[in-house]
This record gives C-alpha cells, structure tokens and sequence, in this order.
C-alpha cells in the first residue's frame, strides 16, 4: 500500500480506479455492503443511461464519446455522498476527470502485473480494448500507456495475490486513516 497524502481530508466517497481486471467491481461491492455505502459501477451507469453496452458505445460513436460520457459522470461524483466507485480503466486518462475524482472523494488505484491481469480477463467477451490477436500483449501496452496517468493518483494498492476481501480491509482502513468523515 502506498500513498503520496499525509493530510487528514473529508472524503465524502471511495473511488476505485485502476486497469480493468484488479478487483474494481469485487472489491467495491464488499467495501460498500462493509461500510452500508451505495456501490456504483461507472460503465454499468454509462451503458445504463445509454440503452447500449461499452463495446456497442465504441463501435458505434468511438472511445472519444465514450470518454466524454465519463467526463460526464465524473462531474456528477462531486455531488455524492457514501458511495463506493469503480471506475472504468481508461477514466484517468483525461487530467480533468483525475481532478474530478480527487474533488469526489478517496482515490484509489487498484493494481496487478499485466501477466495477472490477463490470467482475470482471458475468458471475458466483454472488452472492447482487448479485441487483439495478443491480448496479453494489448494489456502491456495499455498499462505502458496509462502508467503516467495511474501513477498520478494519490493511493495505490496491489490486488495480485490478495483475497478480495483482504483488499477491502485495506481499503477501508486506509479510507479510515486518511479521512475525517468515518465514525
């Protein structure tokens, strides 16, 4: 667990970031039922509110559309209270929605070896960004990509080799050592 905040702030929410594949969704669920917090997932609310999933919003209007829709939804995190985020992977991408994360509360960053990451996600249908004859090599080349942009955000922890439940200890007790909102 590493963290660049030494200061005591009011996080009003949890917002989980990372590469797709480190335990967002999982380990958000379990953060929220432990805390009695809503848990939201950013594609399921995007995919939601557009009638389509993540691969039909790529294919038809482009990821560029589809990282306004997220630039969209980060405006909206600022005006919520007790919510665990998951984000998608790409999201910090954009240093305007790094700033509008950091405004909505405790920013995570969730993260695995590509080689983990890929051992997750071999099976999965559903990710657009890794339509690729090398998944595994598209996973080392998105991580490259966004090393800048993940190194950025303010807390990190590694999931490899970590139960998702122990993960969400570390999280809520991180949360709880950096926050004035908890009881």
């Amino acid at each position: 667990m590493s963290n660049s905040g030494t200061t005591s702030e009011n996080f009003a929410n949890i917002i989980l970031c990372g590469f797709m594949g480190t335990g967002k969704s999982t380990i958000g669920r379990i953060v929220a039922s432990r805390l009695g917090w809503q848990f939201v997932d950013t594609d399921q609310v995007i995919e939601t509110r557009q009638g389509r999933t993540i691969r039909e919003i790529f294919e038809g209007t482009g990821e560029d559309a589809f990282r306004q829709l997220e630039t969209d939804l980060c405006k909206e995190l600022a005006t919520w209270t007790n919510h665990v985020v998951a984000t998608g992977g790409g999201i910090v991408l954009r240093p305007e929605n790094r700033d509008l994360l950091r405004q909505a509360g405790m920013v995570i960053c969730l993260e695995a070896s590509a080689e983990e990451i890929f051992r997750r996600l071999q099976h999965a249908t559903n990710r657009p960004l890794l339509s690729s004859p090398d998944p595994q090599q598209r996973i080392r080349e998105l991580l490259e990509a966004r090393a800048e942009a993940y190194g950025s955000l303010p807390y990190h922890l590694n999931t490899a080799g970590c139960k998702p439940s122990d993960t969400a200890n570390l999280v809520i007790r991180l949360w709880k050592s950096r926050s004035r909102k908890h009881p």
